[in-house]
């Protein structure tokens, strides 16, 4: 089964790591070869990026090609986890709590409707 794309996460995903290494799509697109515009436009999704766009601005910002990638993986659960311990990690005691209060109810219910998933 052929799993398409999802450009828009992709982008997404792309804007959240340039932000985090404090880098603007004019130095993105300087380090990687690319222009300020193809930048913008796999941002926002507006593109197809190519795979060696995608890499090149991975290495660019300093990320993982997995990093950008990862809603479109099947097999990602390392970056997720990472994201969640990203979300969470200047939660306070009560919002802790909340979120494991919340998590192992979403894990029961996903869990008990199984069956709906197929």
């Amino acid at each position: 089964m052929e799993r398409e794309l999802d450009y828009k996460a992709i982008g997404k995903r792309v804007k959240i790591a340039r932000i985090k290494a404090d880098m603007k799509q004019e130095h993105v697109a300087e380090k990687s070869g690319l222009s300020p515009t193809h930048i913008s436009n796999i941002e926002t999704g507006t593109t197809k990026a190519s795979l060696s766009a995608i890499v090149s601005v991975a290495n660019a910002i300093g990320v993982t090609v997995d990093d950008l990638l990862c809603d479109s993986l099947i097999h990602a659960r390392p970056q997720f986890e990472q994201d969640i311990a990203e979300l969470i990690e200047d939660c306070d005691d009560y919002e802790i709590r909340m979120v494991k209060d919340i998590t192992e109810a979403l894990i029961a219910t996903l869990r008990r409707d199984a069956h709906l998933r197929q």
